[in-house]
């Protein structure tokens, strides 16, 4: 199966953005680009799962460092690649606390860059060949894999798809019951014990998970029976 890689370039400065850009485009699969850390926040939850975000540090509206603390609030473990000036010492050691894999100084040099990038790309590799060979995981069709060790839902190629709390605890609840019909009724008591629920706010969790899942959609809607993963 072949593995596929997606990146995105957070960039404001039209020269680093492109040459950046070309060489994440002989490596990575898929390349998206933003000009500014708001932008990159609203690509990256527009198009998760993505492996890999390069971002500047200065930008307009919201820069590299608060655009990555937001993002690790939806995807904890998202790798980073910080692209800075020589004179941001302080703001480098800070990514450093946010657990960035990397970074590029500005004036970059190709032959840096190109390293980082295929190191990067190995270790993405890596993890998503792990998660293939893990004996735990249940093929839920041929687009989605659940890891039952890590209670992970992933893509096929090896892509994390992020899930909250509740979606992870009403998917575990299908998958606790897969081939069966599961009730709403049996759903939100299983969420959320003795607390009433709204039909419509477990309408609305029910939404939000099958719209992550909606390139291949597991789960069925019996109408009014409930819903089961075959």
């Amino acid at each position: 199966m072949e593995l596929k890689t997606r990146v995105m370039l957070v960039e404001d400065e039209a020269t680093a953005r492109e040459i950046l850009g070309f060489y994440l485009g002989t490596l990575f699969d898929e390349v998206l680009v933003a000009k500014d850390g708001k932008e990159g926040l609203e690509t990256f939850l527009s198009h998760q799962p993505i492996d890999l975000i390069l971002t500047d540090i200065r930008m307009p509206h919201m820069n590299g460092l608060e655009m990555i603390e937001a993002i690790k609030k939806h995807q904890e473990d998202q790798k980073f690649i910080v692209v800075s000036a020589h004179k941001e010492e302080e703001l480098l050691l800070r990514s450093i606390n946010l657990r960035v894999i990397g970074y590029f100084v500005k004036p970059l040099n190709i032959d840096t860059v190109m390293e980082i990038l295929q190191k990067a790309k190995a270790e993405v590799l890596r993890e998503k060949e792990k998660l293939l060979q893990n004996p735990a995981r249940i093929t839920l069709n041929a687009t989605y894999v659940y890891d039952t060790n890590g209670g992970l839902l992933y893509h096929t190629d090896g892509t994390l798809i992020p899930l909250s709390k509740k979606e992870l605890l009403l998917l575990q609840a299908l998958l606790q019951h897969k081939g069966k019909i599961l009730p709403v009724s049996t759903c939100k008591t299983l969420l959320w014990g003795d607390e009433e629920v709204s039909d419509a706010t477990f309408r609305t969790l029910m939404k939000r998970l099958r719209d992550k899942i909606s390139a291949d959609d597991f789960i069925l809607s019996r109408k009014g029976q409930g819903y089961i993963i075959a």
